[in-house]
């Protein structure tokens, strides 16, 4: 016991810092799943349930692969010196994260714009940076924080504007069973939060029907 609570007080310091930039343990994930089989009346030496503890494990690690991610690394040479003031737009990135409170997933889309400071951020870089956070347990409201902070932080952005829409299982399949409630949060930062034109004009845009969508 004393073993996982300080692996969680070294979880909550890497938190702060970003991540650990470990890799996840999968012989310890393998033997809490086999636990977690046998707590719920289970027996995980039966045929089904054989490379259940390996699956989940290895499903884990992948689901929260963002712990192991660094912005700085990601975006080395994919900031372009360019003078261009107007808004640019990435929006409808699928996103799939983890509810760190029921380890159940939530997932839906993200919008994110930004007004260019003399730099532009290649556009792949942006759902990259989307995964980076949605990748690791989470809450909706710190997942858009942490995206426009970041955003606004390394490019220097005159401003930020981040929407996440997103349907989530511990609502769906749990507590109230409502299965068509989409959670909205966002994150305004600089101009977008100061400016009602240009967070209008943000929210208008991210509306619009996407490219080679019918009328």
């Amino acid at each position: 016991m004393a073993k996982r609570a300080a692996a969680g007080g070294r979880r909550r310091e890497s938190e702060d810092a970003g991540g650990s930039g470990r890799p996840a343990d999968m012989d310890v994930l393998q033997s809490l799943v086999t636990e977690i089989l046998l707590a719920v009346g289970e027996k995980p030496g039966r045929n089904g349930l054989l490379k259940t503890p390996e699956r989940v494990a290895k499903a884990l690690a992948f689901m929260t692969q963002g712990y192991q991610r660094n912005i700085d690394h990601l975006l080395n040479g994919a900031l372009f010196p360019i003078e261009y003031d107007e808004m640019v737009i990435v929006k409808d990135i699928d996103f799939f994260s983890m509810c760190e409170h029921h380890l159940l997933p939530f997932f839906g889309k993200v919008h994110v714009g930004y007004l260019p400071n003399k730099k532009v951020v290649g556009l792949s870089k942006i759902p990259r940076i989307v995964d980076v956070f949605a990748r690791r347990l989470q809450v909706q409201e710190r997942l858009t924080t942490q995206i426009a902070e970041t955003l606004k932080s390394k490019l220097n952005a005159n401003g930020v504007g981040v929407v996440v829409e997103a349907r989530h299982l511990c609502m769906m399949m749990r507590g109230v069973e409502k299965q068509n409630t989409v959670a909205v949060t966002s994150s305004m930062l600089g101009a977008f939060r100061h400016q009602q034109q240009t967070r209008l004009e943000f929210l208008k845009l991210i509306r619009r029907g996407s490219v080679g969508d019918s009328d």
